[in-house]
């Protein structure tokens, strides 16, 4: 269970990275509706029992099948970073867990969650209906592709490393919107990208913050494996 002085103290722990990156983020405090969806999530329930104990400690953690549910102070950042708004539409890369997942429900109209890995996928959809989130839809499928069903979004948060950006996901993204992605290497020298699509479609970036997160994994190298 989530203690209140669990979650005050990882918090404090979150304001004083976000303060201490600002430089880099050009952030240097979170805004309150995030403060407050972060609060509402017990990140405790999105790991596997073992591992419960480590929940409100600010760092990444195993969830299986070689993913991770990421740092607290990273999925806080992005969360802050996409600057969603109530009635806007996400759509998510990488479900692993559900936690990423469940903050933006509580911010946003809908969450439209992909992940490549069938038993992830198929627990963080039961999950977050326990939790009573209705406005998460899971898919298990091939990130690289997105969701063309329910294009364009506000918005797209990618929790994988790509080496690039897949187009897909650039036409997806609504004019106006944003998109956060992890981009470079395996494990390594990896770089936070924060795109923007203007109103005519060009798309901008910006490097937030060094990171390392797993590998974004299907693409054209396992359609090609497939053949």
């Amino acid at each position: 269970m989530m203690s209140k002085e669990e979650m005050r103290f990882l918090l404090d722990e979150i304001r004083a990275e976000v303060s201490e990156t600002r430089g880099h983020t050009g952030r240097a405090v979170l805004s309150p509706r995030v403060l407050e969806a972060f609060a509402a999530v017990p990140r405790h329930a999105f790991l596997p029992g073992a591992l419960r104990p480590a929940a409100y400690i600010n760092r990444p953690l195993p969830i299986g099948h070689g993913q991770t549910i990421s740092q607290p102070y990273i999925v806080a950042l992005m969360t802050e970073l996409l600057e969603t708004k109530a009635e806007d539409v996400v759509l998510e890369i990488g479900t692993g867990s559900g936690y990423q997942a469940a903050l933006l429900a509580r911010l946003v109209c809908q969450v439209y969650t992909l992940e490549i890995v069938a038993p992830l996928a198929r627990r963080a959809s039961e999950r977050l209906r326990d939790m009573g989130l209705g406005n998460v839809e899971v898919r298990q499928g091939d990130g690289h592709e997105g969701w063309p069903e329910h294009a364009p979004f506000d918005a797209i948060i990618v929790t994988a490393a790509a080496p690039e950006v897949p187009p897909a996901l650039i036409e997806q993204l609504k004019p106006g919107g944003r998109m956060l992605i992890p981009l470079g290497p395996r494990y390594g020298g990896q770089e936070l990208q924060l795109l923007r699509k203007d109103t005519d479609g060009r798309v901008s970036r910006e490097t937030v913050l060094p990171v390392v997160f797993v590998p974004l994994t299907g693409g054209a190298a396992a359609r090609g494996a497939l053949e």
